[in-house]
């Protein structure tokens, strides 16, 4: 009698579909990471937002502030000025006192201008740094990823 081997074909198979199994298993488990780490990195990002519109909006609104009362200060000024103008006995004083004025004017708004464009970038520096921040993390994890 002659005796075929036995082959089990359900081997292979139970094999592959294990392998198969395995595998997605592992693609799963990777995928909620990333999905996990992308939805910490989104929170991140939001967050990094809010801090800057914080900033931001403290920012203005302490220059508004500043804005205001230096305008009360002004106007205040303005009206010593011009009663000092008016009560000019000739017009040589008048034109002196004038030429005074346009001078220390001058100086004034050259003054302010620097003093205020300096509170204005150091303003956008303080409010761009939580995004900034962001930015060099995603370079980061963009640097490991590649």
């Amino acid at each position: 009698m002659t005796t075929f081997p036995t082959f089990d074909f359900t081997a292979p198979f139970q094999t592959a579909f294990a392998d198969l199994q395995e595998k997605t298993k592992a693609a799963y488990e990777k995928s909620t990471s990333a999905y996990g780490d992308y939805n910490d990195f989104a929170k991140g990002n939001v967050e990094a937002m809010v801090e800057a519109g914080k900033i931001l909006a403290s920012g203005l609104q302490e220059l508004t502030t500043s804005l205001v009362a230096e305008s009360r200060t002004n106007f205040e000024a303005l009206t010593t000025e011009v009663k000092e103008l008016a009560a000019a006995k000739s017009p040589t004083d008048f034109l002196k006192l004038q030429n005074d004025l346009v001078k220390k004017h001058f100086d004034e708004a050259v003054a302010y201008g620097s003093k205020h464009s300096e509170t204005l970038m150091k303003l956008a520096t303080e409010a761009v740094q939580p995004i900034s921040g962001r930015v060099t993390l995603a370079v980061e994890k963009v640097k490991t990823v590649a």
